[in-house]
């Protein structure tokens, strides 16, 4: 796909690496739609993009608003998913509270909400990409949540791959990546990325714009769906 006059849509697409993807479609040429939840996240997008990218309020559990973002974009040819769709629940299993653990699982209904009513206002030759995280194969004590929800998005996409083709459906899974996600600052922040990724065969953080160049690549290759794009430092290696 040469994505230069194509039209995208990035949910999540206000911080981090869905801000990061919306930049770079922005300069392929793509006329972009970025929604997110944050208000503020969206004042302060619109501060490092070009004044051709549009910025939407948007909720991915809000059914009805997706089907009217969508319905006024339409059609479009890319749909890139990264929102979280809210916290993401940590710590020992047998402590956690369950209903965190089930409150993780509004990210995988962000996703399959914006796969199953954005679907009919796409191009019928369009592209898909959702993000995981590492955690999904190889997932460290206290990441049970988030690892079971990212193997289930990885699943999710090999599972209606076949169905929404000629649309095509990939997932980009990071490793641990540097962006406002993570709320220390200074030499706290720079402490704990440095710690969490001492082990791994790339011992730092990845950028936002490592995942993202995956993202286009991803929209760009027309021979792939179904597929995985691993861009984690190694961290999925013994």
């Amino acid at each position: 796909m040469n994505l230069d006059g194509k039209k995208a849509i990035v949910l999540g697409g206000t911080s981090g690496i869905g801000l990061a993807a919306v930049q770079l479609l922005d300069s392929a040429g793509a006329t972009v739609l970025a929604a997110g939840r944050s208000e503020s996240n969206i004042e302060m997008a619109r501060k490092t993009t070009e004044d051709s990218v549009t910025f939407k309020a948007l909720d991915v559990l809000d059914r009805d608003a997706m089907a009217t973002l969508f319905s006024d974009f339409a059609t479009f040819d890319c749909l890139i998913n990264c929102a979280t769709g809210g916290e993401r629940a940590s710590g020992p299993f047998l402590q956690m509270d369950l209903d965190g653990f089930q409150g993780s699982f509004r990210k995988l209904w962000g996703y399959t909400n914006s796969v199953r009513i954005g679907a009919e206002f796409m191009s019928p030759t369009g592209a898909i990409v959702l993000v995981s995280g590492f955690p999904a194969r190889k997932s460290n004590p206290g990441s049970s949540a988030i690892a079971t929800v990212g193997n289930a998005v990885e699943g999710f996409a090999r599972a209606i791959a076949p169905e929404i083709a000629p649309r095509r459906i990939n997932v980009v899974c990071p490793g641990l990546i540097d962006t406002p996600m993570f709320a220390l600052e200074g030499s706290a922040r720079k402490e704990f990325l440095n710690k969490a990724t001492a082990n791994t065969l790339i011992p730092r953080a990845g950028t936002a714009d490592e995942v993202a160049s995956a993202i286009i690549f991803a929209l760009e290759n027309d021979y792939m769906t179904g597929s995985t794009i691993d861009i984690e430092g190694g961290a999925l290696l013994p």
